[in-house]
This record gives C-alpha cells, structure tokens and sequence, in this order.
C-alpha cells in the first residue's frame, strides 16, 4: 500500500496553493454551534483504524480539567459564538476522572451536552454509572452519549476493536437504556455495503434491543467514512464550491472547533478539526479568540472526509 506521501505526491504542501497553482479552499468559522474537549487520548483499548491513534499507553493529548473546560466556557460567553452544543471526545472520556463535572459544568451553563464513548467499563464503573444517572435526573435529554458500535454485526466490530468488545458495548447500551439516557451511535463505513444497507442492519439492532436511536438519521447514527491517507484525493480550490455546488459554510471547520492540552505544555489549545490533532497547521493558538481565524483545507482529510464525504464529527 502507498504511504500517504506518495499517493498525494506534490499535494498538500502549501497552505495557500494547491499542487497545480490553484487558489487553495478556505473555511471560516461562520457559525460557530459545537466547542469539542478532547479529554485525553488514552483510551481502554486499541481500534484497528483509530482516526486520532487513541489506546490504552497514548498520552499524546493529556487529561483535561474542570477548571479547564471552564474557562473555554467563560470565553464561549465572551465571544458571543452562539455555539449550542459542548462535546467531549477522546480516547475514551470516562477514562478522565473529572469528565461527569466537566458535562455537569456546561449543562449548568445551559449546553446541550454529546458525550462520545465506547460504552465499556470506564463508563460503566459505579461512580461514572452514578454521575450519569444525576446527570440525567438533573438534565434529561439535554445529555446524549454517542456509543462507538462500528457495526451491527459483532465480527466486523470485533475485527475494528477487538474480541468481546461488541458484547461489553451492548451491556453499556441496555444500561444506558434502562437508565432512560438519550443515546446515539457511531458507526463505521469500510465494509462496501451501502448506506441503506448499512442503516437497515442497524435499524434491525435497535428494535431487537428495544434502543430508542433513529437508523436514518443521520444525526443519530452517524456513518463515518473510512480515512486512508493512502488513498489519492484531490485537493480543493476555491472553484470547488461551485463544482460541487456546495457551500463552505457547510463543513464541520464552519461550525466547530476543539480544544486539547497536549502533554507537557502548560495551557491547553484550540484547533480547527476533531480529526487532525497532531497537524500543528490546524493549531490556531490558546483561545477561542485566536480560534477565530479561517481554516485552509490543507489536509487529504479535507477532501476525502468533510467536503466530498460530507461526514461531521456532530449532529
């Protein structure tokens, strides 16, 4: 298989111009509705494909703090973004010890709140099970946590994460359940099936569980395509948007951004993409003012993942 350099050899070198010369696409953060907390790269297991290489020794992207998480929650009201939705992602959140006051701070503050898991034993130990039934008392739907399930079927899902992974998800999901806690799931796209295939195995899961998560919904199953910086993309320019006849406002740099403390530097900082936390070219500074700049989609994950696949790490 070809490395990503050489299958994008001579692309995505300038973060103004493409390969042929081109004025290279930029987004601005022209409606800000999601600020993403990454609360730590480590994680209790080792996926095969890992957008953000999360495991159980990555501490790449250290713990973050309530008090952390609070003061971005000082500058969302400072800025004025608007912003609707707080996420926390990982690694695996419940692995961090202050992740239930880190949700319980922004639900104070009026937030909805998206919680990404994989629904094994970090969130399942009894004090995080009893944070969350609090939550929940306090908040309700405000709250979703968005389980990993990367298919319908325990083998391919035991294939991505590992054996007996799919049992102990579904024992986090029917707590979840019987705990009354809104849930969504995230899936994965690399097994060549169609979309309504896709979304017909899972709506088959759900009723079978008695999960109340709508398969059609985009928004509540998210699909996600695979991501192999192996793979040739093109890169996009400015024409693209009237090409494809889509907007910029439409990819997820538009609308969010996401905060991480990567270990051994003292403040924490913003970037401009969930999925590209090492690529110090999407490092925009230390706060959500400096955050404010425009993105230049200098990256094959730009291509592939949000302006051609059209997938957003939020609803």
């Amino acid at each position: 298989m070809k490395d990503s350099a050489q299958a994008n050899s001579g692309k995505f070198l300038d973060p103004d111009v493409t390969a042929d010369g081109s004025e290279r696409a930029r987004v601005a953060l022209s409606d800000p509705q999601t600020l993403w907390f990454n609360t730590g790269t480590l994680c209790n297991i080792t996926c095969a494909n890992c957008y953000i290489e999360s495991s159980p020794e990555n501490d790449r992207l250290v713990y973050l703090t309530e008090a952390e998480v609070v003061d971005f929650l000082d500058q969302l009201d400072e800025r004025g973004w608007g912003v609707r939705e707080i996420g926390f992602t990982g690694g695996e959140p419940f692995m961090n010890p202050a992740m239930i006051p880190m949700a319980r701070a922004a639900l104070l503050r009026g937030y909805e709140v998206l919680i990404l898991t994989n629904a094994m034993r970090p969130m399942m130990r009894r004090r995080v099970r009893e944070g969350l039934e609090a939550l929940h008392r306090d908040f309700g739907d405000k709250l979703t946590l968005r389980v990993s399930l990367d298919h319908f079927d325990p083998l391919h899902h035991n294939a991505e994460r590992g054996p007996g992974t799919y049992d102990k998800t579904l024992e986090g999901m029917r707590w979840l359940r019987d705990t009354g806690i809104r849930m969504a799931v995230a899936g994965r796209s690399l097994w060549h099936e169609s979309d309504a295939e896709a979304r017909a195995g899972y709506a088959a899961l759900f009723d079978r569980e008695g999960f109340a998560i709508d398969a059609m919904n985009p928004g509540m199953t998210v699909l996600f395509p695979e991501m192999d910086t192996a793979v040739e993309v093109p890169e996009i320019t400015t024409a693209c948007w009237g090409i494809l006849k889509k907007s910029p406002n439409s990819v997820m740099c538009a609308s969010s951004r996401m905060v991480v403390k990567r270990r051994g530097v003292e403040r924490p900082a913003v970037l401009a993409c969930t999925l590209l936390p090492y690529d110090a070219q999407f490092e925009l500074g230390t706060t959500l003012e400096e955050a404010e700049q425009d993105v230049r989609l200098n990256h094959p994950h730009c291509a592939k993942f949000c302006v051609l696949g059209g997938a957003s790490c939020s609803a």
